[in-house]
């Protein structure tokens, strides 16, 4: 006799959209014997607005490790939902799908109209998980840690104050590489180099390439390029003592506010994130259907194909 299958339900609740989707999912799963969890009452709210419990769930608490013993845990929303529920998964090592409710949905396997497919294919359990570098980050003051944190996408260290420019010192394996005053410093993953470090001028790696992204963010430098560096290596950015204080972002969700003379460790994570995939197909399609960028060339698209 085999134990009852449980999914975790994470939703983005201020989709209008939304309950359609969560209330579609959470029949399908139920009509196949497999049991929703769901994090907070806002989302069971979300299946079950009238409260009778039709298409019954579990409740329970974030802090509670809540993907615990779940299949998998399945996401219903944009890329910053997927992050969310990332943190949720990650320390009992479930995998996450996601099906994007929002706009680009970089992370998301399925878009909305393939809801019901993605929905059967884990029915079936018809999918592959693949693993996907993490980096592991740490603030420390006169030698002493004050903060320990992890990111899939990225950890981004930025001014405090919008009027001040934050000096900031790149060391790579304990050897300096360049100072230079900025807006501020991200260091990102390869599944992170199409977030918010691309946006910032960094270049795309494919998320099987194994190394560690540093893109500046408007450093006033004649060296102040992207830097893509091995995965072994430790990359610190360290701020002046006599400047402005900053924050440090972990994937747009866990922050930390840095007194001066602050020093920010990266290095590659020692645990990763299991994505789940749906379908066969390579990173380069996914590039091109995201951004939804051109490949046939000029002479082609301005004859509409015809050869001239």
């Amino acid at each position: 006799m085999t134990s009852e299958r449980e999914v975790l339900l994470v939703a983005h609740p201020d989709r209008d959209h939304t309950r359609e989707a969560a209330r579609e999912v959470s029949a399908r799963f139920t009509k196949a014997g497999i049991r929703l969890r769901v994090t907070d009452e806002e989302v069971r709210q979300l299946i079950d607005p009238d409260g009778c419990m039709e298409m019954p769930c579990t409740v329970v608490a974030p802090q509670d490790d809540p993907a615990r013993g779940a299949e998998l845990v399945f996401v219903l929303g944009g890329d910053g939902t997927l992050l969310r529920a990332a943190e949720l998964a990650r320390p009992a090592g479930v995998p996450v799908l996601g099906v994007n409710l929002g706009r680009v949905g970089f992370l998301a396997e399925a878009d909305s109209d393939a809801l019901a497919d993605a929905v059967q294919r884990v029915v079936d359990r018809e999918y592959q998980v693949e693993e996907r570098m993490t980096i592991d980050v740490t603030v420390t003051h006169g030698g002493v840690e004050l903060y320990r944190t992890w990111a899939l996408n990225e950890a981004s260290v930025e001014k405090f104050s919008r009027e001040r420019v934050l000096d900031a010192l790149i060391e790579v394996d304990g050897r300096p590489v360049s100072s230079f005053g900025c807006d501020g410093v991200l260091c990102a993953t390869p599944t992170g180099s199409t977030a918010y470090a691309f946006s910032a001028g960094g270049p795309i790696m494919w998320p099987d390439v194994e190394a560690l992204l540093v893109v500046p963010s408007n450093a006033h430098a004649l060296f102040a390029r992207p830097l893509v560096i091995s995965p072994d290596s430790v990359i610190t950015v360290g701020i002046d003592p006599s400047g402005p204080s900053a924050v440090l972002t972990c994937d747009g969700l866990r922050s930390f506010d840095m007194p001066p003379g602050s020093l920010v460790r990266v290095v590659c994570g020692r645990r990763p994130v299991r994505l789940v995939r749906l379908w066969e197909g390579v990173f380069t399609d996914r590039l091109v259907h995201k951004f939804g960028l051109p490949v046939r060339s000029w002479r082609e698209r301005r004859t509409g194909g015809r050869s001239v």
